[in-house]
């Protein structure tokens, strides 16, 4: 049963089209479907909304520190509501995973994103979900951080932009702690397919040479 949802990314306008934000693209998209505003409250350094579904308590919080710092947001207020780690999901970028995708995962290593990094010291655990969001990767590991802190082109944000209310119908799952159900409807999603590669031209033939039609240049 998760009680908190939470969207990482990093604050300011430079910062809000990038790559590393599809956490906190995710946590808007669910504000909106839930009629909630996120408010600033500086006791869990971020912004944040509550509501009541079926009788249950749900929290929904974007951190305003900076990514490496997610956890001191995330921490401080499942302190405060004595949240369990399983209680909490995190919606995040995801580089292994095309754009168009988005997986639900228990458990499991950071991989070397610095905003669960952070979360998991903060809690104590890597006991939490996760929902990846894919944005792909750049196929160098050296350009990574460029990467992720660069808008995706037209084709992927909006691959992107029609997966997230999408996986939003795995919310009455979510919160009713069908975590199998939800991750099975979450997984269904379409990925972004690579565009065909483009057909060869036709090998020229004896009477226009090497260059085909083209022998011009």
């Amino acid at each position: 049963m998760i009680k908190l949802f939470v969207g990482l990314g990093n604050p300011g306008a430079e910062y809000e089209a990038t790559r590393h934000n599809a956490g906190f693209w995710w946590l808007d998209a669910l504000a909106r479907e839930l009629k909630l505003s996120l408010v600033l409250d500086k006791s869990y350094h971020g912004v944040v909304a509550r509501t009541t579904v079926k009788g249950q308590t749900l929290w929904l919080l974007e951190p305003r520190t900076f990514m490496n710092l997610s956890g001191k947001s995330v921490g401080a207020l499942a302190r405060f509501f004595k949240l369990k780690p399983e209680e909490i999901l995190v919606a995040h970028d995801e580089l292994d995973i095309l754009p168009g995708q988005l997986k639900l995962k228990f458990g499991g290593s950071h991989a070397g994103h610095n905003g669960l990094r952070d979360i998991h010291a903060q809690l104590g655990s890597a006991d939490y979900w996760r929902l990846r969001i894919g944005v792909g990767h750049p196929g160098d590991k050296s350009e990574v951080v460029n990467w992720v802190l660069q808008k995706p082109s037209q084709e992927h944000r909006a691959a992107i932009e029609d997966a997230l209310p999408r996986s939003l119908k795995a919310l009455p799952m979510l919160i009713d702690g069908e975590m199998e159900k939800a991750t099975m409807l979450i997984h269904t999603h379409a990925p972004l397919r690579p565009k065909p590669p483009r057909k060869p031209e036709p090998a020229p033939d004896a009477e226009t040479g090497p260059t085909g039609a083209a022998d011009k240049f």
